[in-house]
């Protein structure tokens, strides 16, 4: 079947002389694997600078069932982005989302909803000049929304009392720290008490849950936290996904986007 879709590079490599192997998340059909001649001269249809991670495209493919290598025709820049590839820090940003999306979408059906929260993710950080430091954390957080696992903040019955308000803006220099429940990493949901198993978060950690759920692309800057706070959120973050999705490994691009903001 011959469609037209928007397209969203994860992660591509050369395969024997001639060929790329690319993986892209398409807005119409999931996630596609597609087997592209390298063009030998700089004139030729698909341009290898098309297949950069997280590079927006519109594409046209061949798409047909039990097929592992799809054919893909035709490919142009969607939306080119103009400073990406000159920050260092924005592009230590992308390079960790595409090699966290390459493993989170696994076997990604079509999710158009998902596709454009993607898309319109990374033509805002293309567009920020500046405050975006916590972009990889909001971008984590809210994903887990599309992919199931988003956090319960409601906890389970107990006379403990129930979730300590969240920190007002004035108040964001850091994480909370007034909390007394207990985050389940496993079960997604905060808890009076702690679990019989050892994937939770302690009460004066657990409040970070609560900020990253407060937290979007427009307001994130107001939400003033360390280098050592930062790293260890995405620590957690990385964990948590680790916990909801199978075997998903160590990402390699990690300790690249720990050194930024020392």
């Amino acid at each position: 079947m011959l469609i037209k879709t928007e397209a969203i590079v994860l992660h591509s490599f050369k395969f024997g002389e001639s060929r790329l192997i690319v993986e892209m998340f398409t807005r119409e059909v999931g996630r596609l694997s597609f087997a592209v001649p390298i063009p030998k001269t700089a004139k030729g249809r698909l341009k290898k600078q098309y297949f950069q991670p997280m590079t927006l495209l519109e594409v046209e493919c061949d798409v047909r069932q039990r097929v592992q290598l799809q054919k893909l025709k035709d490919a142009h820049l969607l939306a080119a982005y103009t400073s990406i590839p000159f920050s260092p820090e924005k592009l230590a940003i992308t390079l960790f989302t595409a090699e966290f999306l390459y493993h989170a979408l696994r076997s990604e059906q079509q999710d158009e909803l998902l596709f454009a929260y993607i898309s319109s993710s990374m033509q805002w950080l293309d567009a920020a000049p500046a405050g975006y430091a916590n972009f990889h954390l909001t971008f984590l957080m809210h994903m887990s929304r599309f992919l199931g696992f988003y956090p319960n903040l409601t906890p389970g019955p107990s006379p403990r009392g129930s979730l300590t308000p969240n920190p007002s803006p004035k108040r964001e220099g850091g994480l909370s720290r007034e909390g007394t429940l207990f985050f389940d990493l496993r079960e997604a949901r905060f808890c009076n008490t702690a679990p019989l198993h050892r994937d939770f978060l302690q009460p004066e950690e657990a409040g970070m849950i609560q900020l990253l759920m407060r937290m979007d692309f427009p307001t994130m800057h107001l939400f003033r936290l360390s280098h050592q706070e930062r790293n260890r959120i995405v620590d957690v973050l990385v964990q948590y996904y680790r916990l909801h999705i199978p075997q998903f490994p160590e990402l390699r691009s990690l300790s690249v986007l720990q050194e930024l903001w020392a």
